[in-house]
């Protein structure tokens, strides 16, 4: 008889484990890392997110000077297309993801294009605090947050506090729920089906209560780019740019007490 849990991160872990996955469609934190392998293995499949081209969001927000070059990480980074345009812009990079295919193409990726990002393998929720170069002046989410069991949303909140520089800002991308995109069920019902449904929508209400502790500067849907388009957008998105508050200097925010 087996006594498991004994800290927070031991009861996330258990909950992980209702999501294992059985078949490639149902996908939990840390479990994926196969089934993304495979999803990234052919690069030549017609995926519209596989196009070397940034998010149309995120060009827009250095466009307006909403963001300007600094430290930048990207979390769920797959082939690096957003990791390369920022590092083109003038950004330091890190960009994390679970797959290795993903990180190798992502290393290609910013080769050719010649520009430096530092690419890292591994559950960003794991990855010791050695391996960060932060805090970080923006985080990039194009797809890691939505994937996620409600319960990881905790781990993802601790990670900002963490990394997220006092001013820094978040630029999220994620499903839109009314949008055909993603699970609709309540976090309650998630739990009692164990199916995630290859990702969670969300209404702008959910969002900004999550991201509460964060200032809201742009909530809106992507704008849908044609495939001619050297961005990368679709309407069935949400795109929005939070920003953490400025502290005083040598001030560091105390994260969440999730216990």
């Amino acid at each position: 008889m087996d006594r498991t849990v004994r800290t927070v991160e031991d009861v996330l872990a258990l909950l992980d484990g209702l999501f294992a996955s059985e078949s490639e469609a149902g996908l939990a934190t840390g479990d994926g890392k196969g089934f993304w392998d495979r999803f990234y293995a052919d690069r030549s499949r017609p995926v519209p997110f596989f196009a070397a081209k940034p998010d149309e969001n995120l060009a827009a927000y250095l466009d307006q000077g909403l963001i300007v070059p600094g430290r930048a990480l990207d979390l769920g980074c797959g082939p690096g297309r957003n990791a390369v345009y920022l590092a083109s812009r003038g950004f330091d990079v890190d960009a994390v993801d679970l797959s290795p295919v993903a990180v190798a193409w992502g290393e290609d990726r910013a080769h050719e294009a010649g520009v430096d990002v530092r690419f890292l393998c591994g559950n960003a929720f794991a990855l010791p605090s050695a391996e960060w170069s932060g805090p970080y002046d923006l985080i990039v989410d194009s797809g890691c947050f939505h994937p996620l069991p409600p319960h990881r949303r905790v781990s993802y909140l601790t990670l900002l506090d963490r990394v997220l520089a006092p001013g820094g800002h978040l630029a999220l991308t994620s499903f839109a729920a009314g949008a055909g995109m993603g699970s609709e069920l309540t976090d309650a019902d998630i739990y009692r089906e164990r199916e995630l449904q290859g990702g969670l929508a969300y209404t702008p209400e959910s969002l900004r209560w999550i991201f509460s502790d964060l200032v809201e500067v742009e909530l809106r849907r992507m704008r849908e780019e044609p495939p001619e388009s050297a961005l990368f957008g679709v309407a069935s998105l949400w795109t929005a740019l939070f920003r953490r508050s400025a502290t005083p200097s040598g001030d560091i925010r105390p994260a969440h007490d999730y216990a």
